[in-house]
């Protein structure tokens, strides 16, 4: 199945918006045939290629196609990514402070043990 991604561009002094390219990647033979070769016809422009008409009705700059996975560095959020870890302490909130703090300690602890993170 395709893969659809924004490849962000650099702006222009002219540009309203942020200019972009769409990029399809892992596209079967079907597909990359059709955005080479297809045309559509609509009465504005006549009879024109399919990938035009794409790049036109979705404001891109430009489409790129490929059979291959393509990895945009800007489509990377990893690098943002924060591991969390949720502790459930369960029992009455006014049972005291020293106790709730135990109750937090052990869940972490035992957070740390099943999946090997440290704190």
């Amino acid at each position: 199945m395709p893969r659809i991604q924004i490849l962000p561009l650099p702006e222009g002094v002219s540009d309203e918006r942020p200019p972009f390219a769409v990029v399809i990647d892992q596209a079967d033979h079907e597909t990359l045939h059709s955005l080479a070769y297809g045309v559509r016809y609509d009465s504005d422009h006549g009879e024109r290629p399919i990938r035009d008409a794409l790049k036109d009705d979705l404001g891109a700059r430009a489409l790129l196609v490929f059979a291959d996975t393509i990895e945009i560095p800007a489509n990377d959020v990893s690098a943002y990514a924060t591991p969390t870890m949720v502790v459930r302490v369960e029992g009455d909130a006014d049972s005291g402070s020293a106790d709730l703090a135990d109750q937090i300690r052990r869940g972490i602890e035992d957070a740390q043990a099943a999946y090997g993170r440290t704190a």
